[in-house]
């Protein structure tokens, strides 16, 4: 069977549409990891994503009847974009059924290559279902994302590209699994001309479909699979797809959401262009694979799948980034509720830059924070820190693996306190450089108890506080007055309404 996709691959018609995308050596990340690593740009091809090639391929080898009657598939994405595109190119008629809750851009992309679209159900799987019905209906052909041997042999288009676009063959290639049309091409090419490269797939911890299946030696069906990395979130792989892994897969890592966010950034640092999620799998992969195996030198290739990334994700990836590269660490930490407490606590740390510190006051003698520190050594530094600020007497938690900490819990610290005398809100701003967040609170924390805290460094010239502090009365005018002598910028919001409505105030 080997030979037959050998024959079928180097038969692909997918270059009426699809370029020969670079392969680019990725010198930062190189230097970074003691290898020699490549980048095959699949972002680059005209719909920003591999899909096209095994759309188009499967599309051409249609018969005249098929063609006649049009084609149909089911996708939230890519798939979708590339089945448009290689219909378009044909003068085929097509039809994409799409989740009612397909990102508006998506839709309209796929709308704008002509196809026409349905909007059907929640997820993929009623798509699909809704699209196979429809097919039936309408004599339309369906065709797979993955499934369909002249979907994969477009697909393992790449594999022949790579072997021709270096001198010698690499060590490995890591390539991201959906329902595994990608891995299963690249796979058969790969390992009929050079049985000694590495195939290595990578898929995200919260959607491993093709990592359980090749466990229990049978295909299984998850029930549920994670969405950050929407383009390979697939409840079960593909039977021909499995079989083809089963042959020539070597292994399967598993990487998670702060590991492609890091991934994201790599990228980005070496070529300037913004990866999805499934698109920095690759990378994720290779760079969680060298760390386990410790091993220097060698030479890589990581297919880089796509670039359709929502831009209202951006933000949650810059801030995952910085977790999954072990450049932050975030810790809950339990102080005295006392004036001064913060004080001590922060000049443990006098000399690092503290990244994010969430603070409000619950109860009267000790209060929760969750705060974040920058990390220059990675996890090692990481452990250090923890045990560093146990030795201080201040119970610590680290909580840089804690899924619901990082997505919700850090943006959740506070709420409203009840029978807090005296509480004044104000916002500051002050020049942002080490240290500063320890000089801000030697200066406004010491004669006074500070009751709320929420800072963030968004990597600005200035550093954004909001605080709480228990004013009494009788000291106003000193407070007001020390303000004025520290000459910080800022603006009192004790009358806020959100203030109010959702702290307590």
């Amino acid at each position: 069977m080997t030979s037959d996709y050998l024959e079928r691959i180097r038969q692909a018609r997918v270059y009426d549409v699809a370029i020969e995308s670079p392969l680019e050596r990725a010198p930062r990340l190189s230097r970074r990891l003691s290898a020699e690593v490549y980048f095959k740009r699949e972002d680059l091809q005209p719909v920003f994503s591999f899909k096209l090639r095994g759309a188009y391929n499967k599309i051409a080898n249609l018969s005249d009847a098929e063609r006649a009657r049009g084609v149909i598939c089911a996708s939230a994405g890519n798939h979708a974009q590339g089945v448009a595109l290689a219909a378009r190119h044909r003068g085929i008629k097509a039809m994409v059924v799409m989740p009612r809750t397909t990102p508006g851009i998506k839709v309209e992309a796929v709308r704008d290559l002509g196809a026409e679209i349905e909007l059907s159900g929640d997820d993929y799987d009623a798509a699909f279902e809704r699209a196979m019905a429809l097919g039936a209906e309408r004599g339309l052909t369906f065709i797979h994302p993955f499934d369909d041997p002249d979907v994969i042999a477009g697909q393992g288009t790449i594999a022949r590209e790579i072997l021709a676009q270096l001198a010698e063959p690499p060590d490995a290639i890591f390539v991201a699994i959906g329902g595994g049309g990608l891995i299963g091409g690249i796979g058969a090419y790969v390992k009929a001309l050079h049985p000694g490269v590495r195939i290595v797939g990578v898929e995200p911890e919260d959607a491993a479909g093709m990592h359980a299946s090749l466990l229990r030696g049978e295909r299984v069906t998850l029930d549920r699979v994670g969405l950050f990395a929407d383009g390979v979130a697939v409840r079960r792989v593909g039977a021909e797809t499995f079989r083809l892994a089963q042959a020539y897969v070597d292994e399967v890592v598993l990487v998670d959401t702060d590991e492609i966010c890091a991934a994201i950034q790599d990228i980005f640092e070496d070529t300037r262009s913004i990866a999805e999620p499934a698109g920095a799998l690759g990378v994720a992969g290779l760079k969680k694979w060298l760390a386990r195996e410790g091993t220097g030198g060698g030479r890589y290739v990581t297919v880089n799948g796509g670039a359709n990334m929502n831009f209202d994700r951006l933000r949650h990836v810059a801030e995952r980034a910085d977790l999954g590269q072990h450049r932050e660490a975030l810790f809950a930490v339990e102080i005295p509720e006392e004036p001064g407490s913060f004080l001590r606590f922060c000049e443990r740390f006098a000399a690092r830059n503290v990244t994010e510190f969430n603070y409000r006051y619950s109860r009267a003698d000790r209060a929760e924070i969750f705060v974040g520190l920058a990390l220059s050594g990675g996890i090692a530094e990481q452990h250090e820190l923890e045990a560093s600020i146990a030795a201080a007497g201040f119970p610590v938690l680290d909580m840089s693996s804690n899924e619901m900490a990082k997505l919700h819990v850090r943006y959740m610290v506070g709420g409203a306190a009840q029978g807090i005398a005296h509480e004044r809100l104000f916002r500051f701003e002050f020049p942002e450089r080490p240290g500063a967040l320890l000089r801000f609170l030697k200066a406004v924390g010491t004669n006074w108890n500070i009751s709320l805290f929420h800072y963030r460094n968004h990597g600005s010239d200035y550093g954004r506080v909001l605080a709480g502090i228990q004013v009494p009365p009788p000291s106003s005018a000193d407070f007001l007055g020390h303000l004025a002598e520290l000459g910080y910028a800022y603006v009192e919001e004790t009358g806020n309404p959100a203030y109010r409505i959702f702290l307590g105030g």
